[in-house]
C-alpha cells in the first residue's frame, strides 16, 4: 500500500513445502502488442484466477518463470476505490516486492482474500529472490498504467487487460 517500506514487506522462507505450494497452475495469459509498451491479458474460470494470471504474466515478462523456484512466499495487500484501482494497486504492490531488496520474484500467485464490495485484496506470491546468475533478465517493468485497463467479470468471461510501462 502507499508508503510501504522494506519493513512492511513480508517474505517467508518455506520449509515444509506442500503439494499445493509447488503446484503451478496452467498458463492463462498472453502478451498483446502495444506501441512502446506491452498489454497483459489474463483470464480464468473466475475473476480471482484472472487477477492471479495477470500478476504472473507481469513477472513472466521480466524473466523466464521456469527458472524461478518456489522457496519462499511474499504477501501483499491492496485496495482501491473501484475494480480498476484494485487491479492497479494489486499489480503495483507486487511490482514493489520485486523492486525493493531482496527483489522477490514469484512464479505463481494465490489470492487469499478478494473483497469485491470494499475493493480489497490479499495475495501471496510463491517464488524466490531474483538472481541474475540464475534468472534470465527479461524486460524491466517500470510501472503499471490505467491506459485501456479493462476488467470483465461476466458469466462466461472473466478476464483483465493491463498495459505496463516498459
Amino acid at each position: 500500500m502507499e508508503g510501504d517500506t522494506l519493513e512492511d514487506v513480508t517474505l517467508t522462507v518455506l520449509k515444509n513445502l506442500t503439494e499445493d505450494d509447488l503446484y503451478i497452475p496452467p498458463v492463462k495469459y498472453e502478451y498483446l502488442d502495444h506501441p512502446a509498451d506491452v498489454q497483459l491479458h489474463g483470464w480464468g474460470d473466475d475473476l480471482v484466477e484472472a487477477f492471479e494470471q495477470v500478476g504472473v504474466a507481469m513477472f513472466g515478462y521480466m524473466t523466464e518463470l521456469e527458472y524461478v523456484e518456489i522457496k519462499m512466499t511474499g504477501d501483499i495487500e491492496a485496495e482501491g476505490d473501484d475494480m480498476l484501482a484494485l487491479l492497479f494497486h494489486y499489480l503495483d504492490e507486487f511490482l514493489f516486492l520485486f523492486s525493493a531488496e531482496p527483489f522477490f520474484i514469484p512464479r505463481k500467485i494465490k489470492i487469499l482474500e478478494f473483497d469485491r464490495e470494499n475493493f480489497r485484496i490479499k495475495a501471496r506470491g510463491y517464488g524466490e529472490v531474483f538472481d541474475l546468475d540464475k534468472h534470465p533478465q527479461g524486460t524491466e517493468v517500470k510501472a503499471i498504467t490505467y491506459s485501456n485497463m479493462q476488467v470483465h467479470d461476466n458469466e462466461n468471461q472473466h478476464e483483465v487487460f493491463v498495459i505496463i510501462d516498459i
